[in-house]
C-alpha cells in the first residue's frame, strides 16, 4: 500500500472546476457531477493534483450555489449524492484529490435555519442569524455595506428587525457568535469529510464573525479595487467591524482540529484590506487553514514589479513568524475576466497563456488553475439581455459582472455547444472558444493544453520547485528573474511578460549556467553572460 502524505497540498497543482460550466451530461444546458465524472480522464492527463469544486450543493441559485440551503445534498441540477460518490471514488482511482467549496458565512434565506429564525424573536433559532433593532429614525443599525452594492441591512417584516447580509439580500449571514451555531456548521463540513474528500476550499471565511457592538466602519484612506470593482461603494470603506475579527481565530482552530481528524487540508479565501497580513495570521502557527490565497493577483495590474512585490510581501511576513503558513497563488478563477484578457489583453496568444501557465507553477507555493486557462480561453463579452449574475446586472455597464468568465468550457469544435450540452447552455459559448475547444489541441504539440500537460508532469519532479525557497533579483521591466533553492540546488528562473524580445545580464553568481530541459517552455537562451528572452519567453537554468 502506497503511504499516505499527508501534506500532499504543499506545491499543489489545484484546477477549479466550476460545475455548471464544465461539462453537461442530461441536455438541460447546466454541467453537473456525471458531466465532471465523464471528464476524469481528461483531468488525469492534465496531471493536476486536487480539484476543486465550486458549490453544487441544494440552492435557490440567487448567487449560483454559493446561497445553500442544505449543506448535505446535492442540487438536482447537478446530480445526487450517489452522483458525488462515483465521482469521489472515480478521482481517488485516478490519484486526483478532491477539494470541495464551503460557503459557512452564510446561507441562503430558503435555509430551514432562516426560515425558522426569522419567524419570530423567540423560536429555538432566533439567535442563529445576525438580527439588529433599526436606529429611531427606522434607518439600518450601522453603514456596513455589501460586497453586492448597497445597505448590508436587509428589513424583515416579519420580526420587524434588520438580518445582516454581506451578499445579496437572499444570503443573511450567520451568527457565529452562537456556540450552536459554530457547533452545526462543523457538523455539516464532517458531513462531507465522512464522505471521503480531501479538502475544502473555504469561500468568504473573513466574513465569520461580525462586530457584537455594531461599531460603523470609517472611510477608507485609499479605496480597495483589488476585491472589489472600482465603481463599488464597497471599497470606500475601512472594514474594521464587519469581517476579520479576532473571535474568527478561535473558530478557525477548532475547524482545523476537525480536518485534522480525517488528514483533510483548508484553502482559505482572503479578500480583506490588508490580504498579506491576515493571510500570515490565518495559516501561521500549523492550526488554523494549511494555506490561503488572495485578490492581489487578480487584479489589472500586470507588471514583473508586482508579480515580486506579492511574493516578497508574503515571503517576508512568513519570514517574521516561528511557524509560517503556506501560499496558494492565483491569477484566474470564476469571480474575475480571463487572465488572457485581464493580463493578455487577448493579444498574447498560445505562448502568452503557456507563460502563465509556467508562472503559476514557478512561484513558491500550491497554485490554482481556472479551467479553461489550459485551452487559453479569453473573457467573453455577454450582451445585458443574457447577463445572469446578479453582482453583473447591479452594477453594469460600468462592471459587467463574472458571467465573462463562466461561460461553459469548449472541447469539440465541431459538435453543438463545442460539445457542451446537446440543450441550450446557461450562457453562451463563443465561437473563438469553440475555435480553440479541447479536441483542437490534443493532436499539436505546442498546443497550450498539451504544453499544460508536459510542464506539469515535468514539476511534479521538480521538487525545488514545490518545496524551495525563492530568492529575486533585481530586473527591469519586463523582467521577472528569481531563483529557486533547496538545499544546495538552485534553479534560475526568467520571465519575459512582454511581447518583445528582452536581453538581461545574469545575475551574480550565475555564470555557469546550464538550460533546463522537458518543462516545454520556448523562447529563452544563455548567450555568453546576458539571457534572451523571446516575446513572452521563459528560461529555466541550473549550475
Amino acid at each position: 500500500m502506497a503511504k499516505k502524505n499527508p501534506d500532499w497540498w504543499r506545491g499543489a497543482v489545484i484546477y477549479q472546476i466550476y460545475p455548471r460550466s464544465f461539462q453537461d451530461s442530461n441536455g438541460d444546458g447546466v454541467g453537473d457531477l456525471p458531466g465532471i465524472l465523464s471528464k476524469m480522464p481528461y483531468l488525469a492527463a492534465l496531471k493536476v493534483d486536487a480539484i476543486w469544486i465550486s458549490p453544487f450543493f441544494k440552492s435557490p441559485m440567487a448567487d449560483f450555489g454559493y446561497d445553500v440551503s442544505d449543506y448535505r445534498d446535492v442540487d438536482p441540477l447537478f446530480g445526487s449524492l450517489d452522483d458525488f460518490d462515483a465521482l469521489l471514488k472515480a478521482a481517488h482511482k485516478a490519484k486526483i484529490k478532491i477539494i470541495i467549496d464551503q460557503v459557512l458565512s452564510h446561507t441562503s434565506e430558503e435555509h430551514a435555519w432562516f426560515k425558522e429564525s426569522r419567524c419570530s424573536r423567540n423560536n429555538a433559532k432566533a439567535d442563529w442569524y445576525v438580527w439588529a433593532d433599526p436606529k429611531p429614525d427606522g434607518t439600518p443599525p450601522n453603514n456596513w455595506l455589501s460586497v453586492f452594492g448597497g445597505s448590508a441591512w436587509q428589513w424583515d417584516s416579519r420580526r420587524c428587525q434588520y438580518y445582516l447580509h454581506n451578499f445579496l439580500t437572499s444570503q443573511p449571514d450567520l451568527n457565529f457568535h452562537n456556540k450552536e451555531v459554530q457547533k452545526a456548521i462543523l457538523g455539516e463540513v464532517e458531513f462531507w469529510l465522512q464522505r471521503g474528500v480531501n479538502g475544502f476550499r473555504f469561500d468568504a471565511c473573513i466574513f465569520h464573525f461580525h462586530d457584537q457592538q455594531l461599531r460603523n466602519n470609517p472611510a477608507a484612506l485609499v479605496a480597495d479595487t483589488s476585491s472589489v470593482a472600482a465603481t463599488n461603494p464597497y471599497g470606500m470603506q475601512q472594514h474594521l467591524y464587519d469581517k476579520s475579527q479576532p473571535e474568527n481565530i478561535k473558530f478557525l482552530k477548532k475547524l482545523r482540529k476537525l480536518l485534522n481528524k480525517y488528514d483533510a487540508a483548508s484553502v482559505g479565501e482572503i479578500g480583506d484590506d490588508d490580504s498579506p497580513s491576515r493571510m500570515a495570521e490565518y495559516t501561521e502557527g500549523g492550526d488554523k487553514f494549511h494555506q490561503a490565497y488572495s485578490f492581489d493577483l487578480l487584479t489589472d495590474t500586470f507588471t514583473a514589479a508586482h508579480i515580486r512585490k506579492q511574493v516578497e510581501t508574503m515571503e517576508h511576513k512568513f519570514a517574521q513568524l516561528e511557524k509560517p503558513g503556506w501560499m496558494c497563488w492565483s491569477i484566474g478563477n470564476h469571480d474575475v475576466p480571463r487572465v488572457a484578457t485581464r493580463w493578455g489583453k487577448n493579444a498574447g496568444g498560445a505562448q502568452f497563456s503557456k507563460l502563465m501557465i509556467a508562472l503559476q507553477g514557478s512561484l513558491r507555493g500550491s497554485f490554482c488553475m481556472y479551467q479553461g486557462d489550459e485551452l487559453g480561453l479569453t473573457e467573453a463579452d455577454i450582451p445585458y439581455e443574457l447577463l445572469q449574475d446578479p453582482y453583473g446586472k447591479a452594477f453594469w455597464p460600468e462592471f459587467k459582472g463574472r458571467d465573462g468568465c463562466r461561460t461553459p468550457m469548449a472541447w469539440e469544435a465541431a459538435k453543438l455547444n463545442a460539445g457542451f450540452s446537446t440543450g441550450s447552455p446557461w450562457l453562451p459559448i463563443p465561437p473563438e472558444h469553440a475555435r480553440v475547444a479541447a479536441d483542437t489541441q490534443e493532436k499539436p504539440r505546442e498546443s497550450i493544453l498539451n504544453f499544460t500537460r508536459r510542464f506539469l508532469a515535468w514539476r511534479r519532479k521538480q521538487d525545488i520547485l514545490i518545496r524551495g525557497d525563492i530568492h529575486f533579483f533585481a530586473a527591469p521591466e519586463p523582467i521577472l528573474l528569481f531563483e529557486r533553492q533547496l538545499n544546495q540546488d538552485k534553479v534560475l528562473v526568467a520571465f519575459n511578460l512582454s511581447a518583445q524580445a528582452q536581453t538581461i545580464d545574469l545575475p551574480k553568481g550565475w555564470s555557469k549556467i546550464t538550460a533546463m530541459d522537458g518543462h516545454g517552455l520556448m523562447g529563452g537562451a544563455v548567450n555568453k553572460k546576458q539571457i534572451v528572452l523571446q516575446p513572452w519567453g521563459g528560461y529555466f537554468g541550473q549550475k
